[in-house]
């Protein structure tokens, strides 16, 4: 049978302006925009140990997780840099909605873009010899 062997992309309409809100995630969330408009990230450049994996999910209708924004998705975004994130998204003035905080898979946080999509940012966690589970 043929199968996904991944995400290919992600796309979604802006309810406003576009390249505004590209722009605002270059700034805000060092998405490099390309000449097209859009971005492209490779998860060969991704550090950790997973290798740049990506999670899809299929939530319940009822779900409070995309909670307070009304989009019926929600982005999670690998990042690099916890702490280095919420720095400059807080000297942006960014609101932090919720986090960062720290689960077995990494540091959560989460924030919601101009549009008003709930963004999740996933810094994974680091895996070595002194916390891997044999």
């Amino acid at each position: 049978m043929a199968k996904v062997t991944g995400i290919g992309g992600v796309f979604f309409k802006s309810n406003n302006d576009n390249k505004a809100l590209a722009q605002w995630y270059e700034k805000y969330l060092g998405v490099k925009l390309e000449d097209f408009g859009g971005a492209i990230m490779n998860w060969r450049d991704d550090k950790a140990e997973d290798g740049g994996m990506t999670v899809w999910h299929a939530a319940e209708k009822d779900t409070e997780w995309f909670s307070p924004s009304a989009s019926n998705f929600m982005i999670n975004y690998r990042i690099d840099d916890m702490a280095g994130m919420i720095a400059q998204l807080k000297k942006g003035g960014v609101d932090i909605q919720k986090g960062p905080e720290s689960h077995e898979n990494g540091k959560f946080a989460w924030i919601m873009d101009p549009d008003g999509n709930k963004v999740e940012l996933w810094e994974p966690k680091i895996w070595d010899d002194k916390n891997k589970e044999h």
